[in-house]
């Protein structure tokens, strides 16, 4: 059973960064995606950053150049760095994952099967 728990949340004032990570267990699919995703009050749940297991990367617009994803392929876990933090970006972070056959990562939500519970991000101005 697939497992995702994502820790390294917290309260930082705008401009400064954090690093959160996803370690993931009982993930046993070759190809595959990982994500990053957000839900602020209020807000609906947003992709954030995706990685295939090929390496491709991809980024919401309002976080390119700030956020880096990264996995460690010896066991699926997964990393976001936050640089540059602003308070809009503000939110529960999860980590989620999904079996995939294609080249592409979903940035829709449903689309990923597995999530983790959340990790609460605080940017305070």
């Amino acid at each position: 059973q697939v497992q995702l728990v994502e820790s390294g949340g917290g309260s930082v004032q705008a401009g400064g960064s954090l690093r959160l990570s996803c370690a993931a267990s009982g993930y046993g699919y070759s190809s595959y995606c990982l994500g990053w995703f957000r839900e602020a009050p209020g807000k609906e749940r947003e992709g954030v950053a995706r990685i295939h297991s090929d390496g491709n990367t991809y980024y919401a617009d309002s976080v390119k150049g700030r956020f880096t994803i990264s996995q460690d392929n010896s066991n699926h876990n997964m990393f976001l760095e936050m640089n540059s933090l602003k308070p809009e970006d503000t939110a529960m972070y999860y980590c989620a994952a999904r079996a995939e056959r294609s080249s592409y990562c979903s940035r829709a939500p449903n689309d990923y099967n597995y999530w983790g519970q959340g990790t609460q991000v605080t940017v305070s101005s």
